[in-house]
């Protein structure tokens, strides 16, 4: 009787243990699959840090619409005065060469403008100020690349005014970290009736965040850098 016992517990036994080794094969083949999308998402993720600290290839700039800058968007500049972006100055200084107060004289002066807000709908274009606003009407002018001290690089996106108010400048450059088609959650923005004077200015550049987010949350955006 003894072997007639045997044969079923060693088939059950077999069966467990393959069915172990399936599980098994199952689960390492998961987080390998998990593995290589995480390997992925982190050479994505590295590719657009190394764009928005300014280290690419001309090949991988392409032209933008002003449609990537499309909304409502406030300055930061009046925050920054009112104070509300001392935990971004303390948080730099933490992670950086200069103390919180140097960087607030910095951005005291990159920051600086009188146009607190700028509307972008289509391809008109209009700039708020306390003592009212104006307007135009914008085309793609192309891009520019800049090379900064450091080594690394910027692209200008530049848009020249087709018709509108005199008070509306000629060019307006973009910058956003970014050199290619997409939607941008910020921006520095440069204008002028000159283009390459404009293109030449590096310590003035009012940023743009947009209306809709509270202080706190362009504090929790900025310092997630």
């Amino acid at each position: 009787m003894k072997p007639h016992f045997l044969r079923p517990i060693s088939l059950l036994a077999t069966l467990a243990m393959l069915g172990m080794a399936s599980s098994a094969a199952a689960t390492e083949s998961t987080a390998e699959a998990q593995s290589h999308d995480h390997h992925g998402h982190s050479h994505a993720d590295e590719a657009a840090e190394q764009i928005h600290k300014g280290y690419f290839k001309d090949d991988q700039i392409a032209a933008r619409e002003l449609s990537d800058w499309q909304g409502d968007w406030q300055s930061v500049y009046p925050l920054l005065k009112a104070g509300s972006l001392d935990p971004v100055m303390a948080h730099k200084a933490a992670h950086g060469d200069k103390s919180a107060e140097e960087y607030r004289s910095y951005y005291e002066t990159g920051y600086g403008t009188d146009v607190d807000r700028i509307t972008i709908d289509g391809d008109r274009v209009t700039f708020h100020r306390a003592s009212g606003k104006f307007e135009g009407r914008y085309a793609s002018d192309g891009h520019e690349i800049l090379t900064y001290e450091k080594g690394n690089r910027g692209v200008r996106f530049i848009f020249e005014k087709q018709e509108g108010d005199a008070a509306a400048p000629r060019f307006i450059q973009f910058s956003d970290h970014r050199i290619a088609p997409e939607k941008a959650d910020h921006y520095h923005l440069y204008w002028g009736d000159d283009r390459a004077e404009v293109l030449a200015e590096l310590t003035n550049w009012p940023t743009y965040y947009p209306a809709a987010l509270s202080a706190d949350q362009i504090v929790a955006e900025m310092t997630a850098h």
